[in-house]
């Protein structure tokens, strides 16, 4: 099992709590403040190098799949490299348009991942099933990720069906609802289907009704830790 011994934390884009994200400086900080997992966004370049970003443009408006990782984007080597290998990591994959017409995100991953996951716990997220398909045979976990209110029972069905090891749903997604199961029968549905239940993005306000996932993805790391010491 990727995460066992109650729901594991991790960092979303490293530290939170105005850090910065998919920065070395956050990530480092979310490990120094005693994490065992980080988030990071992944996407190709023109240059067909993967670094760490969330939206396909950069401050600038430049399309990173325009633009070479030279132009000082952190890189996904670079963050392996510092992060120490006791360090989980959650590849969240950010598949683009361009990936359409020719789809080199998932193969430029998979050489890097499997040699990496020969030395660090990893796991795979995407939105994209497509990729998740693609990198099958790896023995890295692969998480199909759900957007707002995508509903719960749609996305366990999809996850199992697709043969993925996790499904990582946004909070919305597990709000109680008439139309959908309590959370702890989903969670239980889960397992008994092979899938561990990841959460992304809890406020630490409101950890308790999610504390039945394995992992949750969170924003604000100081403020999850202390709750959950409360």
């Amino acid at each position: 099992m990727t995460f066992d011994g109650g729901p594991t934390i991790i960092g979303h884009r490293g530290l939170g709590g105005g850090a910065g994200e998919n920065t070395l400086a956050s990530l480092l900080g979310a490990v120094e403040a005693g994490l065992s997992w980080v988030e990071i966004d992944v996407q190709r370049t023109a240059d067909d190098r993967l670094i760490l970003a969330h939206d396909p443009v950069d401050e600038a408006g430049a399309f990173h799949v325009d633009t070479a990782a030279a132009s000082g984007a952190l890189t996904l080597e670079e963050v392996f490299s510092a992060l120490p290998p006791h360090v989980g990591v959650d590849v969240d994959v950010k598949t683009i348009l361009e990936d359409a017409l020719d789809p080199r995100t998932a193969p430029l991953l998979k050489d890097v991942l499997k040699a990496e996951a020969q030395r660090r716990p990893l796991i795979v997220t995407s939105f994209d099933p497509s990729v998740l398909l693609a990198l099958d045979g790896t023995g890295i976990p692969r998480g199909l990720l759900t957007w707002l209110w995508f509903p719960i029972g749609h996305a366990i069905a999809a996850a199992s069906g697709l043969g993925l090891e996790a499904v990582a749903l946004h909070t919305a997604s597990c709000d109680p609802t008439p139309k959908a199961r309590p959370f702890p029968d989903c969670v239980e549905t889960a397992h008994k289907s092979g899938l561990q239940v990841i959460v992304w993005t809890p406020k630490p306000e409101s950890l308790t009704p999610y504390l039945a996932a394995d992992a949750l993805v969170v924003d604000d790391v100081p403020g999850t830790l202390k709750a959950l010491a409360r």
